[in-house]
């Protein structure tokens, strides 16, 4: 059986779940993804303009040293599916950059939507917290790209898992479960924890933080999806990638709010159990 400490995480995973759904029915927080939005897809758009063509080409001509992928091409024609393996490149492509897409939303909402977030989580609900000031923006911008080296260098060691069953449920979510949880626990606690504090919220926490990035990494899924399905019809791909940048951004906003709202309520019960400091009074001569 759990124990209390441990039920009292669990029920304030739901219970920060549901004041950040809540909280996403406010208008204002709907234009904390502008920014967001606009910037990643700006950057990307500028990427796979420019890259495209040179990044099919090389793909292509890698996909060619490998005889065994002729039988799969004959088998795909057989079916009267013969202009399939055309997609096999730009999907490849799409697979590779989805990590990096997400890693740099994640980056840009760490820095541009967070701290509105926080911000008006810090009015609205936690005024009685003091800002201790224990992260930056260069810690946030440190942190975050550290986190994601990690990650980048896990997902192609566990590459060969994405598709084996059972795996291919289990390994994906965790590892971006992992990495939103890193890089959305240190900006959710950046204004009003310590560094101190920050660290042992982190280790006391780190289950539930996980199970929240978690689920938000299987909302990912979504984008993700549409991403696959798009490649198939080339023409409409960049009207669905725009689609897909922008769910990502929102989900990654839903997912600050979500973050926001558990790890400043387990600062405040972190504060309620530490004492105060005892100030001594010297005795006058």
């Amino acid at each position: 059986m759990p124990s209390n400490g441990e039920f009292r995480q669990n029920t304030e995973v739901v219970a920060s779940l549901a004041r950040a759904i809540s909280g996403f029915l406010n208008p204002r927080v709907w234009w904390l993804t502008v920014a967001p939005f606009v910037m990643s897809a700006a950057i990307w758009g500028l990427i796979l303009f420019a890259g495209w063509e040179r990044a099919n080409a090389w793909v292509r001509g890698f996909l060619a040293q490998w005889p065994a992928l002729d039988g799969v091409e004959r088998a795909i024609a057989f079916i009267g599916l013969g202009g399939l393996h055309m997609v096999f490149a730009p999907f490849l492509i799409i697979a590779f950059a989805i990590p990096l897409i997400v890693a740099t939303i994640l980056l840009l909402i760490g820095v541009t939507s967070m701290p509105a977030v926080i911000a008006h989580l810090g009015r609205r609900r936690f005024a009685h917290l003091d800002t201790l000031r224990g992260g930056s923006l260069l810690g946030s911008i440190g942190y975050g790209s550290w986190s994601t080296l990690i990650f980048l260098v896990l997902m192609i060691v566990t590459l060969p898992l994405w598709f084996v069953p059972p795996f291919l449920a289990i390994v994906p979510p965790v590892l971006w479960g992992w990495l939103t949880y890193r890089m959305m626990s240190y900006d959710a606690l950046a204004l009003h924890a310590s560094a101190d504090e920050r660290r042992i919220l982190l280790r006391r926490h780190r289950v539930p933080l996980l199970v929240i990035g978690i689920a938000c990494g299987l909302l990912g899924a979504i984008p993700a999806f549409l991403w696959a399905t798009s490649i198939i019809a080339i023409v409409l791909f960049p009207i669905i990638a725009l689609v897909s940048v922008w769910l990502y951004v929102v989900i990654f906003v839903f997912s600050a709010l979500w973050f926001g709202h558990y790890c400043l309520r387990a600062l405040e019960a972190l504060r309620a159990q530490t004492p105060p400091p005892v100030t001594r009074v010297e005795p006058g001569l």
